[in-house]
């Protein structure tokens, strides 16, 4: 009977066994290539999008693209998995972003009659991400008011008294400019003198209540007189400026880039943290 070799069988015919890749935690300021389009750029944000994690790149002409987290993108010329940033062991007590002590545990509070309002969204959404943690145990509620030109009016229609106290921060509150007249006829509404306080920060917007040096900058651009304030800014620092979509995404960069309190001016700290103490302090506690 003839004698056949299979010895070349198990070779040939074998399937090559694909070697997984190395799995690697994003974090930020890593560089990645993507290997299809040879975008290379930094991780500067790292967020959750419906069920997915998307990762921001910048590149350094300041290109921002986002991929999802996993295999796919270069480390260093080598193929990965990226994976959700490692975990890291608490030392000492937990902090929130304003630097207060975290409580591990803590429920929000339900919601007190007080209030804070601030003058538009980009405010609130700083002044939520800072003194959230603080301000969900406290139990108030921050409301942009979206200007401050009928500021008068809305206090009468909050009618605030000793257990509904209303703290109102307001953009470039320095004497003799506009918003400093606003503020000096709104506290004679009545019921406003003792249960309203009314504080401000001197910038012109609260974008430049950010640390210029947490964006990489020396000092915010120089808008000049007439122009739009925030397109003026997105134009001085290269960024596209063109329209809303724009302006909203240059905020979304800002806000990205403040981590803590200390990435704010402190002018803008102790106004908030006054008005924090002004509509959380009990009735007949502390100075009207």
């Amino acid at each position: 009977m003839p004698q056949f070799d299979y010895s070349w069988g198990p070779t040939r015919l074998t399937k090559p066994v694909k070697k997984a890749l190395p799995r690697v935690p994003v974090e930020r300021d890593m560089v990645l290539e993507d290997p299809l389009s040879g975008f290379v750029g930094a991780v500067v944000r790292i967020e959750k999008s419906g069920g997915a994690i998307l990762i921001e790149l910048e590149d350094r002409h300041g290109a921002i693209r986002a991929f999802p987290l996993g295999p796919g993108l270069l480390l260093d010329g080598q193929a990965i998995d990226l994976t959700p940033p490692a975990p890291t062991a608490p030392k000492g007590p937990q902090r929130t972003a304003s630097g207060s002590v975290k409580v591990a545990g803590q429920r929000a509070r339900t919601a007190r009659a007080s209030r804070i309002w601030v003058e538009g969204k980009h405010d609130a959404e700083l002044i939520e991400k800072v003194w959230g943690d603080d301000l969900r145990v406290e139990g108030i509620v921050v409301e942009p008011l979206h200007g401050v030109d009928d500021l008068g009016a809305a206090i009468a229609d909050f009618a605030p008294s000793p257990t509904r106290r209303l703290g109102i921060l307001v953009d470039h509150l320095v004497d003799g400019t506009k918003e400093s007249r606003i503020r000096d006829a709104a506290m004679r509404t009545p019921g406003a003198r003792g249960n309203v306080l009314i504080v401000g920060h001197p910038y012109v917007d609260v974008w430049q209540t950010v640390k210029p040096g947490v964006l990489g900058l020396a000092a915010w651009p120089t808008v000049p007189r007439g122009q739009d304030w925030k397109t003026g800014i997105l134009r001085g620092l290269g960024w596209p400026h063109a329209s809303q979509a724009d302006v909203a995404n240059g905020w979304r960069r800002i806000l990205g880039a403040v981590t803590t309190y200390a990435d704010l001016e402190p002018s803008l700290l102790g106004r908030v943290e006054e008005v924090i103490d002004f509509v959380t302090v009990p009735p007949g506690a502390g100075p009207a």
